[in-house]
């Protein structure tokens, strides 16, 4: 369980009455990140999330980057406020009470193949027919239709045919990836607004007993699509394909990466008519900020080299903080890109408690990031960090309606 130490975000967030989703049940089938990540954000907000795992290993990412006697860290945030039931689903029993749990469900979340659910008896027009209630949230790379339908698809994949790997990096270069899983992410994301628009129809249309249920088909790559602005008018109208552009931002200048005298890099996005104008002023370039064809983005756009030249000039004469200075107070919009290490002492995170004291079950403290977004009447919560393998195994079967017998007969079947 957590340990929210001290008058922090987690101290106010447990005076809370209710969370948002409390009653709603859900049921997540599925591995790794786009499934589980949008599980867990229902489980933040209240809802009472039971993830199926397989015996033994359990979710893949359990073993994933760094890892705390044998788990890894990242399963502390992936799978906090959810309860681990173990589940073999070759069994046919398994199966039933995957069944059971799902036909129980408000909301289902699963990012297996499109087909595989349906082998198990567990697909979305099986389930409807039973409970015409029912909401799954299905995620996978390419959907549930069309001729790549039953092709694997990870997040890697989805950034590149959504488009965002072909804009990423330095015309010159290969493409690169950002960072983090950000395909499997924008995906979650988009799997929780459908699951809410979802049940807000459920709720409209009779509620859990009466309501309309329904499919939230989410692809991948269609929901890196979905980020990707002005691409698919401006090639249709203009014939522009969007190209790789490094640090900067194609079309609005100026917003780009520079460097500071000291060796940190600055984003400055100086590209509002007026913040451009106060952006030369405040480097002293008098001579830009009354120049009449670059009060206009348009005219802008067509100096891009000289203006970026000039703003590099000017950050080679300072460092990270003397820039800063002055350009937040002639109100430039900039910032210095940050390591997690500069976020874990930055005065903003701190002020906004971003991070939450929590601690394993040794007793070992563990910092993890805090719930967003931030809501004022209902905030989410930690509740507990990510469970152990079958940690709910009793907890669940028995709400379900078998006894001590019956479950420690299935764990010597092979079922748990």
């Amino acid at each position: 369980m957590s340990d929210n130490l001290g008058d922090n975000l987690g101290d106010k967030q447990a005076a809370a009455t209710a969370l948002p989703l409390a009653g709603i049940k859900v049921l997540e089938l599925g591995t790794l990140i786009a499934g589980p990540f949008c599980g867990r954000m229902l489980a933040e907000f209240g809802a009472e999330v039971i993830k199926i795992e397989a015996p033994g290993d359990g979710d893949p990412i359990r073993k994933w980057r760094v890892l705390k006697d044998g788990t890894s860290l990242w399963w502390s945030v992936q799978a906090r406020n959810k309860k681990s039931l173990t589940l073999n689903m070759k069994h046919a029993r398994g199966r039933t009470i995957a069944r059971q749990l799902a036909l129980e469900a408000d909301i289902i979340v699963e990012n297996y193949r499109p087909g595989v659910l349906e082998k198990w008896e567990l697909g979305y027009e099986q389930l409807k027919a039973l409970n015409p209630a029912t909401i799954m949230v299905r995620l996978s790379g390419f959907g549930q239709t069309g001729p790549m339908k039953d092709l694997p698809g990870f997040g890697a994949i989805g950034e590149s045919m959504g488009g965002l790997r072909y804009v990423s990096g330095h015309a010159d270069r290969p493409p690169v990836r950002v960072g983090v899983s950000i395909g499997d992410s924008v995906a979650a994301l988009h799997g929780v607004i459908g699951a809410m628009m979802a049940l807000r129809h459920r709720d409209t249309t009779g509620g859990k007993l009466k309501g309309e249920g329904q499919m939230v088909d989410v692809a991948l790559y269609e929901s890196v699509f979905n980020l990707m602005e002005s691409l698919v008018p401006e090639f249709d109208h203009a014939g522009v394909v969007r190209e790789r552009t490094g640090g900067a931002l194609p079309g609005i200048v100026p917003s780009n990466t520079y460097t500071t005298r000291d060796g940190e890099n600055i984003v400055i996005a100086g590209n509002g008519d007026a913040i451009f104008k106060r952006l030369m002023l405040a480097m002293g370039r008098i001579d830009l900020a009354g120049d009449a064809q670059l009060a206009r983005n348009d005219g802008r756009v067509q100096r891009t080299e000289e203006i970026d030249a000039a703003i590099q000039a000017w950050c080679d004469g300072h460092d990270i903080d003397s820039a800063l200075a002055v350009l937040q107070a002639a109100d430039v919009p900039a910032g210095k890109i940050y390591s997690v290490r500069d976020m874990m002492t930055d005065p903003q995170f701190l002020a906004r408690e971003m991070f939450e004291q929590h601690q394993f079950a040794d007793g070992t403290p563990i910092k993890l990031p805090a719930i967003s977004p931030k809501l004022s009447a209902t905030p989410g919560r930690t509740q507990w960090i990510g469970p152990t393998l079958g940690q709910h195994n009793h907890e669940v079967l028995r709400a379900l309606g078998y006894g001590d017998a019956e479950i420690a007969a299935m764990r010597e079947d092979g079922v748990l």
